[in-house]
């Protein structure tokens, strides 16, 4: 399989890429140091880097920003941020990424657990995540050539823990090889519309 993984050099794109690249062909896409650019938050960046890519098995998009402050600091820019980037970044992947699969092909989006438990100054990325459940679901009746979509939703990962464990008490880290996993299985699973959930 040919997959294109964008966010590819990330806590979690990292070790993804690394498990997929053991049996397949990877291409990495972000907005810096990749085999390809993609910054997904312009369609048209998402555009050249797919025609760069060409016809690809996979598309896994482990990419997005929300801001995160107090409620009451939000402002309605802070809130276009997720809406942006997490959203409509990975919404376009799939609009715009579903061209360029071949038949059976496809598409992982990630969301988070606060979509479903959300922590304090989360209100901006726990709507952005929620409305990425709702679309993969959705846009799944609707997609054409046997094409799949699916939503990798994770809870505060292992490699994360340190940087994070102070805005989730007593949330027990994702170890990184259910991490994994959790891709392996969108990718190579049957699952479609679904939103595959490891908190």
């Amino acid at each position: 399989m040919k997959i294109l993984i964008i966010g590819g050099n990330g806590t979690i794109g990292k070790p993804v890429a690394t498990q997929f690249a053991q049996d397949h062909e990877i291409v990495i896409a972000g907005r810096s140091k990749s085999d390809i650019t993609i910054d997904i938050v312009d369609s048209q960046s998402i555009q050249q880097g797919l025609e760069k890519a060409g016809k690809l098995d996979a598309i896994v998009c482990i990419a997005g920003e929300a801001k995160w402050a107090d409620f009451n600091d939000l402002s309605e820019d802070d809130y276009y941020v997720g809406l942006r980037s997490k959203l409509m970044g990975q919404v376009n992947v799939a609009r715009i990424g579903r061209d360029f699969l071949n038949d059976g092909g496809s598409i992982t989006l990630s969301t988070g657990i606060l979509a479903d438990d959300p922590v304090v100054k989360t209100a901006s990325a726990a709507m952005v995540n929620g409305g990425i459940h709702s679309f993969v679901q959705a846009a799944a009746l609707e997609m054409e050539r046997g094409i799949r979509i699916n939503a990798v939703s994770l809870g505060m990962v292992e490699d994360a823990y340190d940087k994070y464990k102070s805005y989730f008490p007593g949330h027990n880290p994702v170890p990184m090889d259910v991490v994994v996993n959790a891709y392996v299985r969108s990718v190579m699973g049957k699952d479609n519309g679904n939103v595959i959930r490891f908190y």
